[in-house]
């Protein structure tokens, strides 16, 4: 056995660990106290062996089981290399490393926390209370993490009681207050949850608390006179009907009554003196006899009845709550549970971690499994709004939400936590740091093991992404299995999207001038043209136009639009009157010409329904086109008087050719997809050309189809195929 002599404080007694150790004995057997004085003897050997103390004792007072309270005592034992690791893990067991691990892990994502002063705005708050909150979530794999870290702060607000008042001690109180003892509520630790609001009331509002405190001791023997006759009147009752019960006065907290008054707008005077008194039972149908016959001997107050064994508290919190107009016309509260509920009202989920003897380290099992399922819900406040009063129903609403067990939550190697859907690969982790740390990425570690790019990360992991000085993303990175946010695929196109931005851009402009010449317009307010479209810059509107997200069809009508024009036929001028004659050529009608042969524009080749026109050439015949052709809406005076009306034959049933235009993020297999999806359409290629350039593909396909129905159809189905951008019809 151990012995270690240390001063608990200055001029407090030297600890012996043997009798301390001794007073372990009625909760643990003679392995988990061997397993506890190993990790109290590595403590000893530590500066911070006495806070660490204090914590293990706080979980002690919970009845943690004997893993908890070891890995507390070695929390702040050496473990940054492997052979540290490796030599704790040999002496205290793999489960007491872990949990060491996971606090320590916390300890890091504390220090990285966003520092905000008390008079800083509510948005700073709330992004602080948003950064632990992820924190929690980040650490939540074992609870256990969780209620060392909450004794880790019963421990510090003790602390910091007796320390001097500073804007760091206050700012620890209200993050206490905030933070943590909404999550002991949550957790059902009440213990945990009434100290750490009344030190940190104490420590926030010293005045306050000490008037408070005053008055209630000025008062302490009249309450403690009218419970004990509230008590014993009430016993006497529970003898008669045969109901063995505990009886037995419910202290007050300062800070419960100091949140009445805010609540209700009270003066201390109307709420101090509200006595409280609690009935434990051993059956659950005693609980409702017992609130009968309280309410038999006095009248309850309307509203003021409470059943939470039927509709438990989000935290699995049970009792019955009541209030009646007791002796001498005061108000008392009541509260019925059985001695389980009790336990757990007192002790939440730490109740589940009782040690018996022979039984596994853990002591828990699916029973307990079950129980704490919503313990994957931590930050689930539901409970909380009511609490708060009006200053805090903000706050608390940042906390209405349930944990998305479709996130995760992994550190930087600073320790920031950042948020990511599950699935998330270290490249995803790298685009949400900066877009510049993803462009570099060339590989990751993870806890400092290299893993491939395509690493499902999981919680709680600190990512260390290796970089190139200079670097560019590779087009394999937008393929299936590198990547889970659309985030990170919309940085990884735009950067491609990017390198053909000055080609694109010019053929843009170009459009622009040829729609406003071919209008007359001139001085066109280029704002108004921008805000139509919703594009923050010219430059960007002229590079989705020459990359043909925008049609020049598109851009006209707007044009027109702006400058107040009537809006025009498609066809410049009235066409001449002709003869009845017509001609019929295979799939298309010409009024007013005899026979002439008729072919089809290759500027624009245009498809049923196209609307479309004929032109009479030079010794060509008849050349069909459609209605919005460039080389139509051009024509000049003279060459006008040569266009027809044209239409389609209803019975068409022929081919036609169109071209269209494919960009996408080249990649092995990327024509055979696309063809594949041709040759699943039946349409035939009569045509391909293919130019690649910095990992971008632009193919041009000459397909005969049907109709416009069909085209259509064949576009929306390449648009489908994986790294394809853009999919659209030329001419």
């Amino acid at each position: 056995m151990v012995f270690i002599t240390q001063a608990l404080s200055d001029s407090g007694p030297i600890f012996d660990a043997a009798a301390w150790l001794d007073g372990l004995r009625d909760a643990y057997d003679a392995p988990a106290l061997s397993v506890i004085a190993k990790a109290l003897d590595l403590a000893a050997r530590e500066a911070r062996f006495t806070q660490a103390l204090e914590v293990a004792n706080v979980l002690v007072a919970l009845r943690m089981d004997y893993q908890t309270v070891a890995a507390a005592l070695a929390a702040h034992v050496p473990q940054q290399l492997p052979e540290q690791r490796a030599a704790l893990q040999a002496q205290l067991g793999a489960e007491v490393a872990r949990l060491v691990d996971g606090v320590n892990r916390m300890a890091l994502l504390q220090r990285a926390g966003i520092d905000v002063s008390l008079d800083e705005g509510k948005k700073e708050h709330l992004n602080q209370a948003e950064t632990l909150r992820k924190m929690l979530l980040a650490m939540a794999e074992d609870v256990r993490v969780v209620l060392i870290l909450l004794a880790d702060q019963v421990q510090l607000l003790r602390a910091l009681v007796k320390a001097e008042d500073t804007p760091a001690r206050k700012r620890a109180a209200q993050e206490a207050q905030e933070i943590f003892a909404p999550l002991a509520n949550r957790l059902g630790i009440w213990q945990i949850k009434w100290e750490l609001e009344d030190l940190s009331l104490r420590i926030r509002e010293p005045a306050l608390y000490k008037k408070m405190a005053k008055l209630l001791d000025q008062r302490r023997v009249d309450r403690e006179d009218y419970l004990a006759q509230v008590t014993a009147q009430l016993r006497d009752e529970l003898d008669r009907a045969g109901i063995r019960a505990e009886v037995s006065g419910r202290p007050k907290h300062i800070y419960s009554i100091w949140r009445k008054m805010q609540l209700k707008h009270l003066d201390f005077d109307q709420v101090y003196d509200v006595r409280a008194v609690r009935v434990l039972v051993h059956d659950l149908k005693d609980c409702y006899s017992v609130l009968g016959m309280v309410h038999g001997l006095w009248q309850p107050i309307p509203g003021e009845f409470d059943d939470y064994i039927s509709h438990p508290k989000p935290n699995d919190y049970r009792s019955l709550h009541t209030a009646v107009i007791g002796p001498e016309g005061r108000a008392l509260e009541v509260q019925i549970r059985t001695f389980e509920m009790h336990q757990h009202a007192e002790f939440g989920v730490a109740a589940h971690w009782r040690y018996k003897e022979g039984a596994q380290a853990s002591g828990v099992g699916q029973g307990f499994e079950e129980k704490i399922a919503w313990l994957r819900q931590l930050l689930a406040w539901k409970d909380e709004v009511a609490e708060a009063g009006a200053d805090g129903t903000e706050w608390v609403e940042q906390f209405k939400t349930e944990l998305f067990q479709d996130r995760v939550y992994v550190l930087t190697p600073q320790g920031k936590v950042i948020d990511l859907p599950q699935g998330a690969t270290p490249l995803d982790f790298a685009y949400a740091v900066h877009t510049d740390l993803g462009h570099r990425c060339r590989g990751a570690k993870i806890d400092g093991s290299i893993v491939p790019l395509t690493y499902k990360l999981k919680n709680a992991q600190r990512i260390e992404i290796m970089t190139a000085k200079q670097g560019a993303p590779s087009r394999d990175w937008l393929t299936p299995g590198y990547l889970a946010t659309s985030r990170a695929r919309a940085k990884i196109r735009q950067w491609f999207n990017q390198q053909h931005f000055d080609a694109d851009l010019a053929q843009g402009r170009e459009i622009l001038e040829r729609e406003l010449h071919r209008l007359g317009v001139t001085g066109l307010n280029q704002d108004k043209l921008l805000q139509k479209f919703h594009f923050p810059r010219l430059e960007e509107f002229l590079a989705a136009l020459g990359r043909g997200e925008i049609t020049p069809n598109q851009t006209a009508l707007a044009i027109q639009d702006l400058a107040d024009l009537k809006p025009k036929d498609v066809l410049p001028v009235a066409l001449p009157k002709r003869t009845t004659a017509r001609t019929q050529h295979g799939d298309v009608i010409v009024e007013g010409v005899g026979s002439l042969a008729v072919s089809y524009g290759k500027c624009c080749k245009p498809v049923p329904p196209d609307p479309i026109v004929g032109y009479v050439t030079r010794g060509r015949g008849v050349v069909v086109h459609r209605q919005d052709c460039g080389n139509v809406t051009r024509l000049n005076a003279e060459q006008r008087p040569r266009l027809l009306q044209t239409s389609w034959n209803s019975g068409a049933s022929g081919v036609h050719a169109v071209v269209i235009l494919v960009r996408a993020d080249d990649r092995q297999g990327l024509l055979r997809d696309i063809s594949g999806v041709l040759s699943a359409e039946r349409v035939n290629v009569i045509g391909v050309k293919s130019e690649s350039d910095s990992g971008v593909a632009d193919m041009r396909f000459t397909l005969e189809v049907r109709d416009l129905t069909q085209m259509n159809r064949v576009l929306a189905e390449i648009k489908k195929v994986g790294s394809v951008n853009l999919a659209r019809r030329v001419g």
